[in-house]
């Protein structure tokens, strides 16, 4: 089954909600940039939450997530917009640690707790909005939960999942964000809750095939829910040889001539999606040509 992302309104309007299947998006992270298991959980969950945030956006507007707890796996930083489309990466891909005392990926403890989550909105403006929170345990999810209420003042529940293969590939991926909309009855909010008490792990639920609808099910009541839209949802990169191109050329000739002598060749790499472009001797001076 392809990712997705599905919107929904429950409760006469009351209750807003997200619910994403992210497992082929996670898996492609996973394969640009070699990331091991406890790397692949935290950007996995990173890149899930944040493709949510996306979905929030409208248009050309989008979203950076920035993680830094001061653990061994560094930065996570992942970009989203309202299209569906998330790409991201980690400092440190081949962090190892030990499992937790449960048996399961200490991602915490990679990720740290020692520092911040920022959130970055390019909504057309001049200026994008930031909002930042001190991290609160590490796990991803409850830190998300965090930024949502503190930063945008908004009561929400999010809950992301990585499950990882014994060969570092991803068996499933998922998420959800629950919000309450300003007046939603107590009645609501208890039940709603309650159920979130007893959910299986989101991984699990994404990982018995269960579509983004039935996981909202098990949460919201199939009998209270609206589903408003569907998209689809994948890794996707903003690089190309041409904006890689109209890069080296905006360095100048004078730059260009330099590479030339120095090395005779130029490569670039991105970050977000780990491919490398490669200049020949004869490309630079074609663009050196350009520069002038």
């Amino acid at each position: 089954m392809k990712d997705y992302l599905v919107k929904v309104l429950a409760y006469d309007d009351q209750v807003r909600a997200y619910a994403v299947q992210t497992t082929e998006t996670i898996d492609e992270a996973r394969r640009r940039h070699n990331t091991w298991s406890t790397a692949s959980a935290a950007l996995g969950r990173t890149m899930t939450a944040s493709v949510m945030l996306g979905a929030m956006l409208k248009g050309e507007d989008t979203i950076t997530v920035k993680i830094d707890g001061g653990g061994p796996i560094g930065t996570l930083l992942v970009d989203a917009n309202a299209k569906g489309e998330v790409r991201g990466y980690v400092t440190n891909p081949e962090t190892h640690v030990d499992l937790n005392e449960h048996g399961n990926l200490d991602v915490q403890r990679a990720v740290g707790t020692n520092g911040m989550l920022t959130v970055s909105k390019d909504v057309g403006l001049q200026q994008p909005f930031v909002g930042q929170i001190p991290l609160v345990t590490g796990e991803i999810g409850e830190d998300f939960t965090s930024y949502l209420f503190n930063s945008e003042q908004v009561a929400s529940a999010v809950g992301v999942g990585v499950l990882v293969n014994p060969d570092h590939t991803i068996q499933a991926a998922g998420g959800f964000i629950i919000q309450l909309m300003p007046g939603a009855e107590e009645e609501i909010i208890t039940t709603i809750e309650e159920r979130l008490k007893v959910i299986d792990p989101i991984s699990s639920m994404v990982a018995k095939g269960m579509k983004p609808e039935q996981i909202l099910e098990q949460i919201l009541g199939i009998e209270n829910m609206k589903v408003l839209e569907r998209m689809p949802v994948q890794f996707q990169c903003q690089c190309s040889e041409e904006r890689v191109t109209n890069a080296i050329v905006s360095l100048g000739s004078d730059e260009i001539q330099d590479m030339i002598q120095t090395d005779g060749q130029a490569e670039a790499n991105c970050h977000f999606c780990n491919e490398t472009f490669h200049f020949t001797k004869e490309n630079l001076e074609e663009l050196m040509e350009s520069a002038v």
